[in-house]
C-alpha cells in the first residue's frame, strides 16, 4: 500500500461497498447517517460546516474532503471554513488542557 490516505479510497463510502461485510449494520449506519444530516433545527449547510470542525478534530481525511466538499457546495468561503478550523482546534487543544487537571492532582498526590 503506498499510501495509507488514498482520495479514491473516500468511493468506497459513498458507493457502499464498505457495506460488502456486515451489510446489516452498514445499513442500520446508513438509517441513521442520511437522516442526520437532513434540514432539521439545524440547515443541512451548518450541519456540513460542523461536520467538517469535528472532521479536523478526529483527524479524519475522507471527512475533511467530504465536508470541505459539502461545505463550499453549500457556500461557505474558505475563510468561514478555516474560522471552523480554529474553533474545533480551539476546543481540542482546550481540552487537551483541562485534563491538566487529572495531571496536576495526581502529581501532587504521588510527588516525592
Amino acid at each position: 500500500m503506498a499510501e495509507y490516505f488514498e482520495r479514491k479510497d473516500l468511493e468506497d463510502f459513498s458507493n457502499g461497498r464498505l457495506g460488502e461485510h456486515g451489510k446489516d449494520l452498514w445499513d442500520k449506519f446508513l438509517g441513521y447517517y442520511g437522516p442526520v444530516f437532513q434540514e432539521g433545527e439545524l440547515t443541512t449547510r451548518e450541519k456540513n460546516l460542523i461536520a467538517l470542525a469535528v472532521a479536523h478534530a478526529v483527524s479524519c481525511p475522507y471527512c475533511i474532503e467530504a465536508y470541505t466538499t459539502a461545505s463550499l457546495e453549500s457556500g461557505y468561503t474558505t475563510e468561514q471554513m478555516m474560522e471552523a478550523v480554529h474553533v474545533a482546534s480551539a476546543i481540542t487543544g482546550g481540552a487537551v488542557l483541562a485534563h491538566g487537571v487529572q495531571m496536576t492532582k495526581l502529581a501532587e498526590e504521588l510527588e516525592f
